[in-house]
Order: structure tokens, then sequence, then C-alpha cells
């Protein structure tokens, strides 16, 4: 390979993983999506192809191969084992910043890739192109083989779903990490009355095991509920002598659970708005946190 056609794909590897991950929810599916995509872009430029925009071209590639791969991971999760949650991308997720290539951090955020899920591979494709990568419909009709009224169509009815079921972020950052601060240390500190209260009325708690470890057979929700669980959650923690770390989580406040070698256990996220936590994730699934390395994670 030569330096230029190098340099070219490093430039291009990020904007790629930002479409990939964002269409599928999966780190390891988007590495996937880089790899492949990127190995065309190579035979392109190698072959003499007229390339006018390597972003656009890159673009066409990356989300012409995710919706093709979204369109059998949907099958597969079919089949999953207990709720499916997207795999969390931390601070360091190997292809820059969660926010990078998007508008906003709020665009790589779990509440929103799980909303997403509930859109057809075409109608994510277009949603993500147009409101958070910002192309015009000419150019996302060439990207996805549509015409453009039919791409201003699923685009209409992409937001629209979105608009209705999308969490709002309301806390500034500095409140937001604030109310998170509170929260991990009382889940820390076993305190839950302090739990109860940093919790909206009707929080939700969700889990993610993938069948290969213990996990919620379904979403918990109420403060008490979500408080006590959470606390017994802490417990087992204490158990094999871990920790929690706090760190961002697609762009919103979270922590990692970490055994007594600082190795990987799970991640945590939360959402929050109006001052309280009112939805939080764990992924617990051994195969989910994998891309995040299985080196002992260094103290913050």
């Amino acid at each position: 390979m030569s330096s230029s056609h190098e340099s070219v794909l490093a430039q291009l590897r990020p904007l790629m993983f930002a479409i990939a991950y964002r269409m599928l929810g999966s780190a390891s599916e988007a590495e996937d999506i880089v790899q492949e995509a990127s190995l065309r872009v190579l035979a392109a430029l190698r072959g003499g192809v007229r390339i006018e925009s390597p972003d656009a071209y890159a673009t066409t590639v990356a989300t012409r191969l995710a919706i093709d791969e979204l369109r059998s991971a949907r099958a597969r999760r079919e089949q999953y084992v207990g709720e499916w949650l997207p795999e969390p991308l931390v601070d360091e997720p190997g292809y820059g910043d969660p926010a990078d290539h998007a508008e906003t951090a709020d665009s790589v955020s779990l509440a929103l890739l799980v909303v997403l899920e509930r859109l057809s591979p075409e109608q994510r494709a277009v949603f993500l192109l147009r409101d958070v990568f910002d192309y015009g419909y000419r150019e996302i009709a060439e990207i996805v083989g549509r015409r453009e009224d039919s791409v201003r169509q699923l685009a209409a009815r992409a937001r629209r779903y979105v608009r209705e079921r999308r969490p709002r972020f309301d806390a500034s950052p500095a409140e937001r990490d604030e109310i998170a601060r509170r929260f991990f240390a009382a889940a820390e500190n076993g305190d839950v009355a302090a739990l109860e209260a940093l919790l909206a009325e009707g929080a939700t708690l969700h889990g993610d095991g993938g069948g290969q470890v213990p996990a919620l057979a379904r979403a918990i929700h109420g403060q008490r509920r979500v408080a006590q669980t959470l606390l017994a959650w802490m417990r087992l923690l204490a158990r094999a002598n871990g920790r929690l770390q706090r760190s961002e989580v697609n762009g919103q406040p979270g922590a990692l659970l970490l055994d007594g070698d600082a190795r990987l256990l799970g991640v945590w996220s939360v959402d929050i708005a109006d001052g309280r936590v009112h939805t939080m994730r764990s992924m617990i699934n051994p195969d989910k946190l994998r891309h995040l390395g299985r080196r002992p994670m260094p103290d913050r």
C-alpha cells in the first residue's frame, strides 16, 4: 500500500466507524464494516477509479455495507437471550472521541441507539445521514440507491418516530456530571435513601448479559426497586473486591465495573434529565465488552 493511500484511509476510518457504529449499535460489527470498506476503498484507489470526494465515497461504501449487515443482525437479535443493548463506547473507543463526525455526543448516546433499533435499515441510514452527518437529500438518494422523494419520506417518518421517543438531556454537562457523581457515590456507600432521592419516580433499569452471565430477565421500574437492585449488585461487586470507576459512556455519564485486578466486568450508563436519573443501563455481556480490551483499566 502506498503512503498516500494509507494516508487517505487513515483519514476515512474514523468517519466510516462513526457511520457503521450508529447504524449497528455494535463496535465489533462496526470494526468489521470499517475493515471491509477500507479494502473496497483501497481497491478503488489502486484501480484508478476517479474519486472526487473520498469522504462521500467512503460514506457510500460504509453505509451500504452497514445496511446489509443490519438486515442480518436483526434476525440474530430476535434470538438474543434477554434484553439487547448496544455495545458501549468509553473514553477510548479506538476511533477517537465518541462524538467525532457528529453534531453532538447525543447522536451516539445509548438512548438514541435503542430508539434507532426500531427503524428499518434504510430509515436508519437516511435519518443518520441527514440529521447527524448533514448530507443533502440528493446525496443520500445516491448513497442508498433510492429516489430523492422516497428519501425525503423516509427521513420524515424516521424523524417523527425518533422525536416522539428520543429522551431529552436538558442538564448542562456540569450539572449532569455532579448528579452522576452523587449517584455513583451513593451506590458505593450503600445509601439507599440517597439513591432513591436521585432517581426519577418512574426510573428504569435495563440489563444485558446475553445469556452468558446472570443479568435482568426484563427491565425493572420504580425508584425503590431500581435502588435495591443496584445496591444488591454493589454487594456482589464488593465480594469480588471490585470497584466503580467513573467514565463517559457514549457521551453520557457512566461507570466501569472493575474487579480486584482492575479488569473490566461491565459498563453502566445513566440518562439524566430534570435533575434525576431516569434510565440506567448495565452491559455485562463479555462479548459486548471485548472491543474495550481485556487489559487492566488504569486509575483515573
